[in-house]
């Protein structure tokens, strides 16, 4: 299969996956919006640019997770002053991430793929690095199924290299199936010592 034949099946396997998701989750998905906004207050939908296929920018959706709590000169106060109760509940079930089939089913992101991560990291990646972004972005992905935010920035960068050489239908389901034995036990929510992840410096080197 060509890499142009592969994209298209790619994309079909996403809008076969996702849109039936859409319709069966869209109860959960509303009456967790009236929970975050209940709980946290407007807005719901937490929206950020990220870079997609080959860096170009796209709005992310997804819940919102952090109240906002803010200092006497008006200031953000940090992730973990912020990060409510419900909003660990929502990172560590990953239902946060509900809203993103929507950046699925408008192509932005593909089911499966490195994690869209911020714009700000662009210029941070060594060119190897950078490769991450030869594919679309991911819900989930080879390195979310091997330690999520438990691992080094380096480590993850090498897994999303690896997947965009080893892309294929068959990994892309076997990633899937992983990434449910992954929620489930609930590990690699946030950094070693963090309340949620560390910023991406670039690679000394």
């Amino acid at each position: 299969m060509s890499r142009r034949q592969g994209h298209v099946a790619k994309r079909a396997l996403d809008l076969a996956l996702t849109v039936p998701a859409l319709v069966f989750l869209s109860p959960v998905i509303v009456i967790l919006g009236g929970l975050v906004r209940i709980l946290l207050g407007p807005p719901v939908l937490f929206r950020q640019q990220r870079p997609g296929l080959h860096g170009e920018p796209f709005t992310i959706i997804k819940f919102r997770t952090m109240a906002d709590a803010r200092d006497e000169q008006g200031r953000l106060l940090p992730d973990s002053h912020r990060l409510t109760s419900f909003g660990r509940f929502l990172r560590r079930t990953s239902l946060d991430e509900l809203p993103e089939l929507v950046n699925v089913v408008r192509g932005d992101m593909s089911l499966v793929g490195p994690r869209p991560l911020r714009i700000e990291y662009l210029d941070r990646y060594s060119r190897k690095q950078a490769r991450r972004h030869e594919v679309p972005p991911g819900i989930t992905g080879w390195a979310l199924v091997h330690g999520r935010n438990e691992l080094p920035w380096e480590e993850k960068f090498a897994l999303d290299v690896w997947y965009v050489d080893n892309r294929s239908l068959g990994l892309d389901l076997k990633i899937l199936w992983m990434t449910v034995w992954t929620i489930i036990r609930g590990r690699g929510i946030n950094s070693p010592g963090s309340a949620t992840t560390e910023d991406f410096m670039g690679t000394d080197g």
